[in-house]
């Protein structure tokens, strides 16, 4: 399955900046400066997705789907990583973005929000 929709997924949301971090090789998403999403390869050069999650829902997606891992290169309570050529639905990464967009939205000072929303 491909995933090239991610990126216009993730840019589409309010606020959003991206750059890429030459020396980890990441494309990352980011709030007001803040990390929310992460687009890189793993060790083996399999493209992955990095994404906090609300830790039961992260715990229940290992769970459920081999290709999410704990957060490569993160803190593994909150963070997830999905391998990209797997088979883990659509919505369900869908859904693993705005969970990740949403926490660090809902992280922000009540000024700043305001201003990306506006």
């Amino acid at each position: 399955m491909s995933y090239k929709w991610i990126d216009e997924y993730l840019l589409a949301k309010k606020g959003v900046e991206k750059d890429f971090k030459e020396e980890w090789k990441w494309h990352r998403y980011m709030i007001s400066g803040k990390l929310f999403g992460a687009i890189l390869n793993y060790k083996d050069e399999r493209p992955m997705i990095t994404l906090k999650c609300e830790p039961s829902f992260g715990t229940m997606l290992r769970e459920n789907y081999e290709e999410i891992i704990e957060g490569y290169y993160m803190n593994k309570v909150h963070w997830n990583s999905v391998f990209l050529d797997g088979n883990v639905p659509e919505d369900v990464i869908k859904q693993m973005i705005d969970m990740s967009y949403n926490l660090i939205f809902d992280s922000l000072t009540k000024k700043v929000q305001k201003s990306i929303l506006s």
